[in-house]
């Protein structure tokens, strides 16, 4: 039968489901295996075969028809997986199934009297003439007998794996199957790498996406703080009651991390057939970052030093979770750092022939799977910080932030980007491992400097912050702790980086910026914070700092002179109205950008994005540690005295200045992103609730960090400014050269402890991640367009 005939078939029975007002009977094979029993159709003719219209009008209608056809498709699933689908037309049999479940499932979903659907046991219905699995999976909820049929056929010799048969009588039972045999790729765990098929690949990518549409009902859900709301679905498929959890967890990670788009190096490799290995590492990646949920409140699993096999009873009921926070061995680590690196790095790398390698685009899933691996296993954090290995990882993600730091609809990048390095630098390594000089010349829209990956940092943090959309306002509190974490590490700052970190200090210490928004001030004692770091801890290499300091001496001297009287405080309002600008871009010497760069672009018109809610205050993303002598952490409890830890209204006055109560304490309530715009838009309501008053400016100014400052000031200026004159010096070269043999010691005030904010699990952000994660699988799965069009309730869909 020609392909045409076989979707007029499947079409004509599409019609006759969505007019026939009787109920067809479940037994009524004829009509049913319409849907299935026909030749080769793909997933996008399915998608046009059955409009979305047509569904909802069958689910109106004649709900009895839906879901007789759900149960006749699980039904073909379960058939497949016992008999292992030993002839071409089983096989075909399976995939038609999975992609007509694939395209009814968001309708399932979105409608919530239907939702139960899968979860509820209907005795005997569409399971007439099979009496055998009545017994077996009799009381099975249609949901769970689907995930175990998709988990079996996942592992299907000839299939989706490849066979082991020894000769041609021998028979490879689906019940007796050991699928750790079957691992489809090497990596962790499996030494051997089974040759490609790209037949195998595109079965496995179907059945990958069918389960990540049973997964996707999260997205019909609103988001709430409730963190214990676990998805039924992965709890089931991660549980024991899966038993290809390993392999499969296995597989999935394997695929990701060893695979390589630019294939064996030969250039244009992608233009000469396509490839379906990416689709399967896309779809894999993306089950990964899915199933890769905390369950609510359950705690790390004791670090073992035996196999993962071994204690399947420790740790979290997540099975998915408990494998990742198991793995151990130094090669598994570095297998799976060395393939996110390389699949990170993968859109940066310029060739002379322009499309001649394959740029992927699923690096914002590669950063949601990073993360969680730092999150839920901290021996992996640490290897990653253990040696340089750790900057193939900054590097992409500092482009990625500067790339996207005009675009609004990457507002989640940037996020995601951000939150890795606050990861990152709580952990003291990490600001070591910024020393090592930066050569490689990655064509990236900054100025041309020679310095070290610190350097890097700064000049791209600058960038985001003066020259970045507006929306990235609620970062730049991260971008600043990043960079007091790592300030007392930091051996040698270049000028560029050094004159950088000043020009924000000026920038933020304007009088119309400090008096303008209630939480401004803590942008300037967090570079107050990172400037007596580096002269306390660093003062021997940092001469180009401290001549930077010296030269904008007068924006300290102003700092410690601001007015506090009402009539200066509403100067320097009015002043503002005339000048909105947020940051002035002017002052900062910008200089040539890198040879070969693209300049940060806004998003073309007509871009879709998803909303996301709003991430917590600085101080519940962090828990502060101090640093002891020994370089051990010590968690600094939170300055809360009893009186004030139940009223509101004087919850600041407990908590340090740099932090912010920025009213945002009640985590229970998440707005997206469009309701926080309303509201900065209503200000009339909002911002005129606060004022800023003289008594306001003085609680906070009396506590500016500037005694190391004002004392270096008072010590060196007179020195620098004797060698001027006596020696006639302009020379920039001759003033660095003294202040690098200069020496404070003894003449500063005692060195503080140094402070560490460590980024900290909550709610928040857990429900932040859900809402960013899933938004981002729902914009990549365009073809076939799966959530497209239904009604998704986790996030808004906005066009730019």
């Amino acid at each position: 039968m020609g392909n045409s005939d076989s979707k007029l078939n499947f079409r004509k029975a599409v019609i006759q489901l969505t007019t026939k007002t009787q109920p067809v009977e479940a037994t009524d094979d004829a009509f049913w295996d319409q849907f299935w029993a026909d030749s080769t159709t793909t997933i996008q003719d399915v998608f046009a075969l059955v409009p979305a219209a047509e569904i909802r009008a069958v689910r109106e209608e004649s709900p009895s028809n839906l879901a007789t056809l759900c149960y006749k498709a699980v039904e073909k699933l379960v058939q497949g997986a016992e008999s292992g689908c030993p002839t071409e037309r089983e096989k075909q049999v399976i995939l038609n199934s999975t992609q007509i479940l694939t395209r009814i499932l968001p309708y399932i979903f979105e409608d919530q009297d239907w939702r139960g659907f899968f979860w509820s046991t209907v005795p005997g219905a569409g399971r007439a003439g099979t009496d055998e699995l009545d017994e077996d999976d009799g009381a099975r909820p249609l949901a769970e007998s689907l995930l175990l049929a998709i988990a079996d056929l996942l592992f299907c010799p000839d299939f989706t794996v490849h066979s082991h048969k020894r000769g041609p009588d021998s028979v490879e039972s689906m019940q007796s199957l050991d699928s750790c045999e079957y691992i489809w790729e090497s990596g962790v765990g499996f030494a051997q790498s089974p040759p490609l098929n790209y037949i195998h690949d595109l079965n496995r990518t179907e059945l990958l996406r069918l389960l990540l549409t049973c997964f996707s009902e999260a997205m019909y859900l609103p988001p709430s703080s409730d963190n214990n709301v676990l998805n039924p679905w992965v709890t089931f498929f991660c549980s024991t009651e899966n038993r290809h959890a390993l392999p499969l967890f296995t597989s999935l990670l394997n695929v990701v991390c060893a695979y390589d788009p630019v294939g064996y190096g030969i250039p244009y490799n992608h233009l000469l057939f396509s490839d379906y290995r990416e689709q399967l590492v896309e779809q894999a990646v993306q089950i990964l970052i899915v199933t890769l949920e905390h369950d609510g409140g359950v705690p790390h699993p004791p670090a073992s030093s035996s196999s993962i096999e071994e204690q399947e009873s420790a740790g979290p009921e997540n099975l998915f979770v408990n494998y990742l926070s198991r793995i151990h061995r130094e090669e598994d680590f570095d297998f799976v750092l060395k393939g996110l690196a390389r699949l990170l790095t993968n859109p940066l790398t310029q060739t002379y022939l322009p499309n001649s390698t394959k740029k992927i685009q699923f690096h914002q899933e590669l950063l949601v799977l990073f993360w969680k691996l730092c999150d839920f296993n901290k021996k992996f954090l640490f290897f990653v910080l253990k040696s340089s290995d750790v900057l193939d990882i900054l590097v992409p993600i500092l482009y990625y932030l500067n790339d996207a730091r005009a675009d609004q609809s990457r507002v989640g990048l940037m996020h995601i980007g951000v939150f890795i390095l606050l990861l990152l630098s709580g952990e003291r390594n990490f600001g070591v491992r910024l020393n090592k000089p930066y050569s490689v010349h990655v064509p990236m829209d900054i100025p041309v400097f020679t310095g070290t990956h610190a350097d890097l940092l700064i000049v791209v943090f600058h960038k985001i912050i003066t020259t970045g959309h507006q929306r990235l306002q609620p970062l730049f509190d991260c971008l600043l702790t990043i960079v007091v974490n790592v300030s007392p590490y930091l051996k040698s700052l270049s000028m560029v980086a050094a004159n950088k970190l000043l020009h924000l200090l000026e920038a933020f210490s304007t009088n119309w910026f400090l008096f303008s928004v209630a939480q401004n001030h803590h942008l300037v004692f967090f570079l107050l914070e990172a400037f007596n770091n580096i002269i306390q801890y660093q003062f021997d290499g940092n001469c180009s700092l401290v001549y930077a300091i010296i030269r904008k001496r007068n924006v300290f001297h102003q700092l410690a002179n601001l007015p506090s009287d009402s009539s200066s405080i509403q100067k320097a309002l009015q002043r503002k109205k005339k000048t909105p600008d947020v940051i002035s871009r002017t002052s900062s010497q910008e200089t040539v950008s890198m040879e070969g760069s693209r300049p940060a672009v806004p998003a073309e018109p007509g871009t879709l994005k998803t909303s996301l809610v709003a991430i917590p205050g600085i101080d519940k993303l962090t828990e502060k540690s101090q640093v002891s002598e020994d370089g051990t952490m010590v968690s600094v409890p939170k300055t809360d005295s009893p009186r004030t830890v139940h009223s509101d209204q004087n919850a600041t006055a407990g908590t340090s200045d740099t932090e912010s109560n920025s009213g945002r304490d009640n985590e229970d309530v998440f707005y997206t992103e469009a309701e926080m715009e309303r509201r900065r838009l209503s200000t009339a309501s909002s911002t005129s609730l606060w004022a800023p008053t003289p008594e306001w400016v003085l609680s906070w100014k009396c506590k500016l960090p500037l005694q190391t400052i004002m004392r270096l000031l008072q010590v060196l200026v007179p020195q620098v400014e004797k060698i001027c004159i006596d020696k006639g010096l302009t020379d920039e070269s001759e003033i660095l050269k003294f202040l690098q043999h200069g020496t404070l010691v003894g003449l500063l005030p005692v060195p503080h402890p140094i402070l560490i904010r460590k980024y900290q699990a909550n709610a928040g952000t857990a429900m932040w991640f859900r809402t960013y994660m899933w938004g981002v699988v729902y914009l990549r799965n365009v073809d076939p367009p799966i959530w497209y069009d239904t009604d998704v309730r986790l996030f808004e869909i906005q066009r730019m």
